[in-house]
């Protein structure tokens, strides 16, 4: 499993190309709008013109696509992965994606060639690059340990949380705890300031008690309490993961007041925070009455 192909070359994608090639994988990427097609062909990176032909290359087809709809089209559309199946391929789908969907496909793919594991990834374009992201893997274990390779080269931390589908419901699940702590912590920060005290050193009281979290040991100070708001992961991709979670919500029919209140705030913040922003603006999101 060290022929790599990559479908879908944005900030991630082409992030995990160059951390693939860089550990000595073969590699082949596919995506007509690249905006990294200089840096992919210096690093060894083979850029092919359609889905056949990277199929034709990779034993290990990685995703890193926008949203499920193109995952669907891409693996079981004309022309398109499952069209293409040789034994022993396994699709790799990075993506943050509707498990309902994930579900559809591995059905679609039962009994062909063609093997699913779910893989959505946490960390950014920066872990990306380096290497470093951390992975919430849905599968087969015998699936997962053939990916070896590749695992090892895109991720510092990997994690098997259960069957195809598990992995996309957990990212769901990291993401939803993501923007509810990004809510309170935004709004502790402008109790904080209100109240005349030092923001930096109250995170650090809190980051050394109960009440920490990723939020203000990592986001706060990388990217806003210095006003840097440059993670590069946007509101509408936070958003669009946001909607995500909802369904499953609701699909799940259980209580989760606080998890709607949270998602009806980043829902409302549409009329002030456009969907271009870093995601780490919400912070700055206050609801009047």
């Amino acid at each position: 499993m060290t022929n790599v192909g990559v479908i879908g070359l944005g900030n991630m994608g082409a992030g995990m190309a160059l951390s693939a090639a860089r550990a000595g994988l073969t590699v082949t990427g596919f995506d007509p709008a690249t905006a990294s097609r200089q840096a992919l062909l210096d690093a060894g990176v083979t850029l092919v013109d359609d889905i056949a032909a990277l199929s034709a290359r990779a034993d290990v087809i990685v995703l890193s696509l926008p949203t499920s709809d193109i995952v669907e089209k891409v693996v079981l559309g004309e022309g398109g992965l499952l069209a293409q199946a040789r034994t022993g391929q396994i699709v790799l789908d990075t993506s943050t994606a509707d498990p309902a969907s994930t579900a559809r496909i591995a059905q679609a793919l039962q009994g062909s060639p063609l093997r699913l594991v779910d893989g959505p990834v946490s960390g950014g374009p920066k872990a990306a690059h380096s290497g470093a992201m951390t992975m919430l893997l849905g599968g087969e274990t015998a699936d997962i340990d053939a990916l070896a390779p590749v695992l090892e080269a895109l991720t510092a931390k990997r994690v098997h949380v259960g069957p195809v589908g598990a992995g996309h419901s957990a990212k769901l699940f990291n993401n939803l705890l993501c923007g509810i702590n990004l809510i309170a912590a935004g709004e502790a920060i402008r109790v904080a300031k209100a109240a005349g005290l030092d923001v930096e050193q109250i995170l650090k009281g809190v980051n050394a008690g109960s009440g920490r979290s990723g939020v203000t040991e990592v986001n706060c100070p990388t990217w806003i309490l210095n006003d840097a708001f440059n993670s590069g992961f946007t509101m509408k991709l936070m958003r669009k993961d946001l909607r995500l979670a909802a369904a499953m919500i609701e699909q799940s029919g259980a209580g989760a007041p606080l998890s709607r209140e949270a998602l009806r705030l980043w829902a409302d913040s549409a009329a002030s925070v456009d969907d271009a922003e870093d995601f780490n603006r919400i912070v700055a999101y206050e609801e009047r009455p």
